[in-house]
């Protein structure tokens, strides 16, 4: 029996693969498309291991793929999220100077986020800071209020029903293990003779061909674009983010979502304050190298993925530049007084009894060759195969919005070779 045979399919059935499948089939209901995924369910990584942020485009850089998307991509999610009646906590967030160095890099913030649009962003003093956030300590803010948090993972699973009411295929347990161009003629009757380039993709329960693929395959995207040919770099790089749960008695010292002005050097936000939308209070990340893509627990080690990391040149080169700040999370990761002693800044009346074990989750980071962590959404296109190369949060956030971006490329709406 010869391969299954489709117009598109989608590598990875995490919110962004299938974001762009919905949207996809929203653009060509007949389209004979099929959602590939390693794992039993979809969004198993990274969409259900996320903080539900819905981020409105703050930190992003005017201008940018980031910016742009994360903007039109969250206005799309929240809109979706009431329409499928999925619960959305909107409860705003402040971003915190706590002494006179971070106040230039806060205006720096509030002018990203006016350039930006972001709803309603202001710069508030102490006194507002009190009346949003009593226990919060520092000396100015920016005000985010229209932020909001989702899960995820309801998003996730309401987007695989759309693909599957749309008559789009979803066929889980099915890793990619190859992506191999095909070309072929084609001639029909009264018809001169084409061309046609589709794309072979091996996977370990069986093989399918396809016209285009898109892969969206989150902390293996480059070895997935590897496969097809496409460069190398830049490559992927996990950390490891691990958070922590106020106890229910210790939830009254947050309203809603605190953060630290971050470190310019990173594009890590810093441990802060997460409200989830079932009334949990995470704190965290911190940002580990992990050992392992998938490595989600301290002792989970793949010595092939710390084989890739250690031969990548701009591991090599971050790391002999920046050493100290990942001995620093290492040092918080290991120690949780060290941990409670970092959100103490924002939190002055933390104790390390406030809090218990939570989640973790590993952000997907590509780094270019010369050591600097890339952070704009990166796309690229190779031989019928459009690959999201690096997507890392506000990616969640930007879902609908990247899917029309690559829903345009796979329609031809772009000239080849370029992106928005």
């Amino acid at each position: 029996m010869g391969a299954s045979r489709f117009d598109v399919v989608v590598v990875g059935a995490g919110i962004v693969g299938l974001a762009t499948a919905r949207e996809l089939l929203e653009r060509q209901p007949r389209l004979r498309l099929a959602v590939l995924d390693k794992e039993a369910v979809v969004g198993a990584h990274q969409t259900t291991h996320s903080s539900g942020v819905v981020h409105r485009g703050v930190y992003y850089e005017p201008g940018s793929l980031k910016a742009r998307l994360c903007v039109e991509g969250a206005e799309r999610v929240l809109a979706y999220c009431d329409e499928r009646g999925i619960p959305v906590r909107r409860c705003g967030k402040v971003v915190v100077a706590t002494d006179g160095t971070e106040v230039a890099r806060l205006d720096e913030l509030h002018r990203r986020a006016l350039a930006n649009g972001v709803p309603g962003a202001l710069l508030i003093g102490p006194e507002r800071l009190r009346e949003l956030e009593p226990h919060v300590a520092g000396i100015r803010a920016l005000h985010s209020p229209e932020t909001a948090v989702v899960d995820f993972a309801l998003v996730a699973a309401a987007l695989a029903d759309d693909v599957r009411a749309a008559g789009g295929e979803i066929l889980l347990a099915h890793e990619v293990v190859g992506l191999t161009s095909l070309q072929q003629t084609v001639a029909r009757p009264g018809e001169r003779a084409r061309v046609v380039v589709g794309v072979v993709v091996g996977t370990t329960s069986a093989e399918v061909e396809a016209d285009r693929v898109v892969v969206c395959g989150g902390v293996f995207a480059d070895r997935l674009a590897a496969l097809s040919g496409a460069p190398p770099e830049p490559a992927i790089v996990p950390f490891r983010g691990d958070y922590v749960v106020l106890r229910p008695e210790r939830r009254h010292l947050v309203n809603g979502l605190v953060y630290p002005v971050p470190d310019p050097v990173f594009p890590f936000l810093g441990i802060h304050t997460t409200v989830r939308p079932d009334g949990e209070v995470w704190l965290g990340p911190n940002a580990v190298l992990a050992l392992a893509r998938e490595g989600y627990r301290r002792r989970d080690v793949s010595l092939r993925d710390v084989g890739d990391t250690l031969r990548s040149r701009g591991f090599r080169r971050l790391a002999r530049r920046h050493w100290w700040i990942g001995a620093g999370e290492m040092a918080r990761d290991l120690s949780l007084r060290l941990f409670v002693a970092s959100a103490r800044k924002l939190l002055p009346g933390l104790e390390a009894g406030d809090v218990l074990p939570g989640p973790s989750g590993i952000r997907a980071q590509a780094l270019a060759p010369d050591g600097t962590l890339v952070d704009d959404f990166v796309f690229h296109e190779a031989e019928g195969v459009v690959h999201v190369r690096n997507a890392p949060s506000p990616g969640a956030t930007s879902a609908l919005a990247i899917a029309r971006v690559i829903a345009d490329r796979v329609s031809g709406a772009h000239a080849a070779g370029q992106l928005p």
